[in-house]
């Protein structure tokens, strides 16, 4: 199996058409504009409506990918969705994808990894297609965030939003082509720092839990901040010194949208000018483990990225987690 390569042959995205700009957040909290966009980068983020869910937004990104890669449904051999706001706790929303993608037969599960969870599917996947069990493997990470949000903490609400991208991951014959590396990585010691206390089994859904608003999420942002600055200048430069690329190697970094602060300060310190760096946070927020994919996406179809290109993911969130890719698409 040495000459299998696992290559990403399509991507899809979906983004709701609710839209949530930072002149709404105005007439309910005590912020602005000018204050979310100079921290943050944020002008606009996409919210579901509430006829749609996580796996609604997942089909229409995973019926893009299948459509960008020429390939029916029923050539899918294995679905995995990242994920950590699945429309219920059970069946698993790649168990409800599949259904509506009408697939008959083919594996399907969940993975959680918060922020980084699209790159720690594309990893899984990779594994799958490299050892020939699988041929085409469909990786979506989709997030209705704004289901978690809590809209009376002005740190955190105004940085999430709703979205799902997907990709179709198939056997190549070049392993010179797709994904070349990944890292994986985690820090349990550090969970405390972004998390949702309510709705599992530690703490059921009660009048308490709901009373507390336990079932939002809780963020130290500071610290936050401080940990993705760090880790997304690390990955870069492991991810750099491990396929011996150079920046004039690399045509993108295609970044989790986190900050645009953050993806500044670590993309410039490495010398990567702003043209090498895909960055779409003013328009979407901060999707999770959707940001990726729909990163990905949108710079595929305008041009950005092409056929031949070597780029490089990275990702960091809840968990701790960390995690990077260099593909050759």
């Amino acid at each position: 199996m040495a000459n299998i390569g696992a290559a990403i042959i399509g991507t899809g995205s979906c983004l709701p058409e609710k839209v949530l700009t930072n002149f709404d957040f105005e007439k309910i909290l005590d912020t602005s504009d000018e204050w979310i966009t100079t921290r943050t980068g944020i002008k606009k983020r996409h919210v579901c409506s509430d006829e749609e869910s996580t796996v609604d937004i997942g089909v229409k990104a995973a019926r893009a990918a299948l459509d960008s890669a020429c390939l029916t449904p029923d050539k899918i051999d294995l679905i995995i969705t990242a994920t950590f706001t699945p429309d219920m706790p059970l069946p698993s929303a790649s168990c409800l994808i599949q259904q509506k993608l009408g697939i008959k037969n083919c594996g399907a599960f969940d993975l959680a990894a918060a922020c980084s969870g699209f790159i720690y599917a594309l990893s899984t996947a990779t594994q799958f297609i490299k050892t020939g069990v699988y041929k085409n493997v469909l990786v979506i990470g989709a997030e209705a965030i704004t289901r978690f949000t809590d809209y009376k903490d002005r740190g955190s609400c105004i940085l999430f939003g709703d979205g799902a991208g997907a990709v179709v991951l198939s056997a190549v014959n070049e392993t010179d082509r797709g994904v070349q590396y990944t890292k994986l990585a985690a820090d349990g010691e550090g969970w405390p720092l972004l998390f949702i206390p309510g709705g599992g089994s530690k703490k059921p859904a009660s009048a308490a839990t709901l009373e507390n608003r336990d079932h939002y999420i809780k963020m130290q942002g500071r610290e936050i901040y401080k940990f993705a600055v760090t880790k997304m200048q690390s990955l870069i430069e492991d991810a750099m010194q491990q396929c011996n690329l150079t920046v004039d190697d690399v045509a993108m970094i295609v970044p989790h949208q986190v900050n645009q602060r953050i993806i500044d300060s670590a993309c410039s310190h490495l010398g990567f000018p702003g043209e090498k760096v895909f960055v779409n946070i003013d328009q979407t927020g901060n999707t999770s483990s959707a940001s990726i994919p729909i990163a990905l996406d949108q710079a595929m179809q305008s041009g950005k990225v092409k056929k031949g290109d070597t780029i490089i993911m990275v990702a960091f969130g809840a968990g701790l987690t960390w995690a990077s890719s260099v593909i050759k698409m």
